[in-house]
């Protein structure tokens, strides 16, 4: 199959298709973080307010609710996949596309707790899709399925550090082996380095802020010790209790929300609203940190973590925690950033106990609240090893046992949760 011609044709399209995706997807994100930037710093300091005060999220929720309800109820597609069920579910196709893109970039800048990986993953796979309808390919329903892949992994490579990651992501999610893999991994590669390679440019040439998860500074070097895994080990597990927990209230939303659809996500916006205004009450920082998907919060909170009271990171995971909770199943976006945020502050909470090194709390934090929340360790340890860069070699005994105990004990947890759609690579390759 793989000398085949046709194979190689579809190698050829995917290199093609990865350019339109992440041309696609860069100015996606960059109209996000234009909207997000106006929204909570340019209009509130034209209201003479240096931050958002504590109210600021009231307004803007209630106003994100107002918007996402006929989209849910009415458009193709009900504005995409709900984020509780994590990246999975089947590919978002032509018809759906709109709705998808038009709830994101009209909802996460107004800060719904939710990220820009599902919504891209979305845009990956419609243009992907409609690339196939529109050469005639669209009865081949292999080669749909794999280009639908390819575009999604193109999309979510450009945020997630390139496509190594998107690449085991892939690998982990789908489940396949041997040479199956190797027939849906290599058009993935292809068309996420192609996407990253744009990505980059683009970035470089218009000067915009794409909002990527990324650490560009980090806290000092340290090897993990005794004291951290005595530490991590525990820490890890209560971070997948705490991302579980809050996924099972998404459940519960999901079911509620099932009547009376557009008036009850309306009040599950303004719930969210309340739970970040609760806490800029609480903490007197901006509500912002709380409102938004968290890259920007994650890198603030690595590059000097003692700028952070324990008392505000403990109001920042309950509070979030409680609004990703009650967005997860009734808003719509990604699940993965703001879960990574949250697991990191609890590490760094955790991080003043005796022998407990903020650098390893840092890494551990990351690789437990996205294995909790995907239930993909092995990405999750990819995922965070990529993001402390340098420093990974060192934390990577941590960092693999700590994504291994949270995935575990988020399993242990979930045993009485209601079932829950494909994982991520498997649904965005069925």
């Amino acid at each position: 199959m793989l000398l085949s011609p046709g194979y190689r044709r579809l190698l050829l399209l995917c290199v093609l298709l990865g350019v339109p995706i992440a041309l696609a997807c860069f100015f996606f994100v960059g109209l996000q973080h234009q909207l997000q930037h106006w929204v909570w710093t340019s209009l509130p300091e034209a209201a003479g307010y240096d931050t958002p005060p504590w109210w600021w999220p009231l307004p803007a929720l209630v106003l994100a609710g107002l918007v996402l309800a006929p989209i849910v109820t009415r458009m193709p597609g009900a504005g995409g996949h709900l984020p509780v069920n994590g990246l999975g579910g089947p590919p978002v196709g032509p018809k759906a596309l709109p709705g998808a893109v038009l709830a994101a970039l009209a909802t996460l800048p107004l800060g719904v707790v939710l990220g820009p990986e599902a919504p891209l993953m979305a845009v990956g796979s419609g243009l992907a899709l409609l690339a196939v309808r529109r050469t005639g390919a669209g009865g081949d329903q292999r080669a749909g399925a794999i280009l639908a892949t390819a575009g999604s992994t193109a999309a979510i490579s450009t945020i997630l550090g390139g496509p190594v990651a998107a690449a085991v992501l892939l690998i982990e999610g789908a489940g396949l082996a041997g040479a199956q893999m190797v027939v849906l991994l290599l058009p993935c590669l292809l068309a996420s380095a192609t996407g990253s390679l744009v990505f980059t440019g683009f970035g470089q040439w218009t000067g915009l802020k794409i909002g990527a998860l990324a650490l560009p500074d980090l806290p000092p070097a340290a090897n993990p010790d005794a004291g951290d895994f005595l530490w991590g080990v525990p820490t890890a597990a209560l971070i997948a209790v705490l991302i579980t927990l809050a996924r099972e209230l998404g459940h519960r939303t999901v079911s509620w929300t099932r009547r009376h659809t557009a008036v009850r996500t309306v009040a599950c916006a303004t719930a969210v609203g309340v739970c970040v205004a609760a806490y800029a009450l609480i903490t007197g920082r901006s509500p912002a940190e709380a409102a938004l998907s968290g890259q920007a919060a994650l890198a603030q909170l690595a590059a000097d973590p003692h700028a952070w009271p324990v008392g505000a990171l403990i109001a920042l995971v309950a509070c979030k925690g409680l609004a990703w909770g009650i967005a997860l199943g009734s808003l719509r976006g990604g699940p993965i950033f703001p879960s990574v945020l949250l697991g990191t502050a609890t590490a760094m909470a955790c991080s003043g106990l005796p022998g407990f090194g903020v650098t390893p709390a840092l890494a551990l934090g990351v690789a437990a609240a996205a294995a909790a929340v995907t239930g993909l360790p092995l990405s999750s340890a990819v995922l965070a090893v990529l993001l402390t860069g340098g420093d990974a070699y060192d934390q990577m005994p941590l960092i693999v046992t700590a994504s291994v105990v949270s995935f575990i004990v988020s399993q242990l947890v979930r045993r009485t949760e209601p079932e829950t759609a494909p994982r991520p690579a498997t649904g965005a390759a069925a």
